[in-house]
């Protein structure tokens, strides 16, 4: 989210003003109401009963001029506070530092990092946005004290802007409720590359006073529109030209008729050639607990309520819509990527695939240790269906499917007492249905060594899954003459990390076995390594102390593969900061400015399609990049947050007579990134 450093300041307010009288009971002695179970309705609302009388009488919980707020996710066991960090600009930004992406934001992004499709069962297969979407993996519930809201406005170059909202607020001490907003409009540096993606989501949780029946409820829809030019054209020396020092000059393969949409302008969000992609999430969780009632005196006017779930039932509901289109309203003939795939551009061309998703899951839990809700035992089984309709320019109508999938799962967790072990194991397996026999398991062992080593984890993983709906002859983005069938993908993951908070280190490894591995080849071929491939990931993560608040960042990831991949990654990627964190000497100002640096070593980076809206395998064209610089001034001032950031400063040519910003880096095949981009956001958080 875009504002969460400015919201956390308000937090730390509300615990420097809160002053109990007589100790507070501590979170492992209340655990039913003050810290959550996963899947729980537990969220720590405290009901205060005021003794008759005047005000002057009337019992003060220390919270009437501040505010308290966590929050937790759907499937999490921790309640969480807001980051009140500002070094990290990617916390705030919806792309991530180790993602690239076509060169404006908004536009198709991937990882760097390789990291497969881990999602057995049907999938569309459409995740070059995903970055940019609200999920329902990422709705926090909220637990507030006092009405909150978040303000957030960021202005970059080129009329880039982005803006974010959030409210949320205990209606009743039992029952919150949040709303988000977000926008992101840019209209880029090159011709037709127009992005506007539009998302929002309302979520409420609610617990009945007798803490037996929980309901979440959530909506999450997204609307995303990108422009798609091809990249730019390679016939002449473009980017080093100085005729073309204003980019929106340079030709591009797609988007180019008059008519079309080959302008830059923010008012217009009109997507003539490009991907629009819109979703729509309904999901209602309702449990109810059978169990043992307990409670806890604080004082002679206040009394917490405990209640510990000793057996859960629950029901979920899930609803979702999904379109995805390209289309192109004038298409051009002449144009080498209309011709070499022999598409019609008599009439407007596009192509689209549209889901209806309809799932209801049961499941029962089970509580071994009254004492211990963070260890569970979870069986259930679920029944998922779908109907599709696909079609394109080229088709005579609405090609209709359905499929339905009939599921079973169980979950075990575990994190004991004394806080030294954290055990995690799920698994799910397809019973019946068009994805009969996908499976995912997954385990994971979390133990602190001691404080001097830190915490170890070891994990493994293996998913049996068939490969997502667009390679499915039935898509409407199928275009290939010939049929072709997919067996079913295989990745074992193995996983493990060594975290060590008083060194601020972390070490991480990823070991990944793959077979059928299902990918794009071509600009619209799809194909399927039958053979057995690995890759190994480490990754480091360092905190160093220069001198004083003077600190270096550093994250370094080694990527390496063996055997038939059809894979390139870079064997080396890492980003730094270097720079100063804390007040300057003012009690109520925190800052960090410096400099940031990302490089990746040269590598063959996949090519992108923008009749699929997909990143594909190619094995020609080399990547080298500069490494990417930058600058950065953040502060906070209590519940005040801005950012001003210079990027892109290694475009910098100081020779020949096209100095400046123009040495553009390249984020795909014939897709430059902008040269120097300047970007200022300010962000705002309001106690109501």
């Amino acid at each position: 989210m875009l504002m969460l450093a400015g919201s956390f300041a308000v937090t730390e307010l509300a615990h420097a003003q809160v002053r109990p009288t007589r100790p507070r009971p501590r979170p492992d002695d209340v655990p039913a109401q003050s810290r959550n179970t996963t899947g729980s309705a537990q969220t720590g609302n405290v009901k205060n009963t005021r003794s008759t009388g005047t005000d002057s009488l009337r019992h003060r919980t220390g919270l009437e001029d501040s505010i308290t707020i966590t929050f937790r996710y759907l499937d999490s066991s921790a309640l969480q506070r807001f980051d009140s960090s500002v070094h990290d600009f990617t916390s705030r930004f919806p792309v991530p530092a180790h993602y690239v992406y076509l060169g404006n934001v908004g536009a198709a992004a991937r990882n760097i990092i390789f990291t497969p499709l881990l999602r057995s069962g049907w999938d569309a297969g459409f995740h070059a946005f995903d970055v940019y979407r609200f999920t329902l993996n990422e709705t926090r519930f909220y637990n507030t004290t006092r009405p909150y809201s978040e303000l957030g406005y960021l202005l970059g170059s080129k009329a880039e802007q982005m803006i974010h909202v959030l409210h949320t607020q205990n209606i009743r001490p039992n029952w919150n409720a949040a709303l988000q907003y977000r926008l992101i409009n840019s209209p880029g540096y090159f011709q037709n590359q127009n992005t506007n993606h539009n998302s929002y989501r309302f979520n409420s949780y609610y617990q009945s006073r007798n803490k037996r029946y929980s309901n979440f409820f959530i909506i999450v829809a997204n609307k995303l529109a990108a422009s798609e030019n091809g990249g730019i054209r390679t016939d002449l020396p473009y980017l080093d030209s100085s005729s073309f020092q204003e980019r929106s000059g340079i030709p591009v393969k797609l988007g180019t008729r008059p008519g079309n949409n080959n302008f830059r302008d923010f008012f217009s969000n009109n997507i003539h050639t490009g991907n629009k992609y819109s979703d729509f999430y309904l999901v209602l969780r309702q449990q109810y607990d059978l169990g043992q009632k307990d409670s806890i005196i604080v004082n002679d006017t206040t009394v917490i309520p405990l209640f510990y779930p000793r057996l859960r039932f629950e029901h979920t509901f899930r609803l979702s819509n999904q379109t995805y289109r390209f289309e192109d309203s004038y298409p051009d003939s002449s144009l080498p990527l209309y011709q070499l795939y022999g598409i019609d551009t008599a009439h407007p061309f596009y192509m689209q695939d549209k889901w209806k998703e309809i799932m209801n899951d049961f499941s029962i839990y089970t509580f071994p240790d009254r004492k211990n809700p963070q260890q569970f035992l979870k069986l259930g089984a679920a029944l998922q269906n779908l109907s599709g309709s696909f079609d394109s320019s080229k088709s005579a109508g609405p090609r209709p499917k359905t499929l339905y999938n009939f599921l079973v799962h169980g979950e075990y967790r575990n994190r004991t007492r004394n806080k030294k072990w954290e055990i995690e194991a799920f698994g799910n397996f397809y019973v019946a249905g068009n994805y009969a026999a996908d499976y995912d398991a997954y385990i994971s062992l979390k133990r602190l060594i001691s404080p001097t080593i830190g915490f170890l984890q070891a994990g493994f993983r293996n998913i049996n899954r068939t490969p997502s709906f667009v390679f499915d002859v039935n898509s409407g983005f199928w275009k290939e003459r010939a049929t072709q069938s997919f067996n079913k993908e295989n990745i074992s993951m193995i996983f493990g990390s060594l975290e060590q908070p008083r060194l601020r280190m972390r070490l991480s490894g990823n070991y990944y076995l793959i077979s059928n591995y299902a990918y794009f080849n071509n600009i619209n071929q799809r194909a399927q390594e039958s053979g057995v491939f690995n890759l190994l990931q480490l990754t480091l993560e360092k905190q160093f102390t220069i001198h004083k608040n003077w600190q270096w960042r550093s994250m370094v990831v080694l990527q390496q593969t063996a055997g038939p991949a059809p894979v390139n990654v870079p064997l080396i990627f890492t980003r730094n900061q270097v720079g100063y964190e804390g007040n300057l000497g003012f009690r109520n100002l925190r800052t960090a400015f410096g400099m940031e640096l990302r490089y990746h070593t040269p590598y063959k980076a996949d090519a992108y399609s923008p009749f699929m809206g997909q990143f594909y395998f190619q094995d020609t064209t080399r990547i080298n990049n500069t490494p990417d610089i930058g600058l950065y001034l953040h502060f906070r001032i209590k519940t005040f947050m801005a950012f001003v950031r210079a990027e892109n400063l290694n475009t910098y040519r100081f020779a020949g007579s096209n100095t400046g910003f123009t040495n553009n880096n390249l984020a795909a095949p014939d897709y430059p990134m902008p040269g120097l981009q300047i970007r200022v956001g300010i962000f705002w958080s309001f106690v109501n």
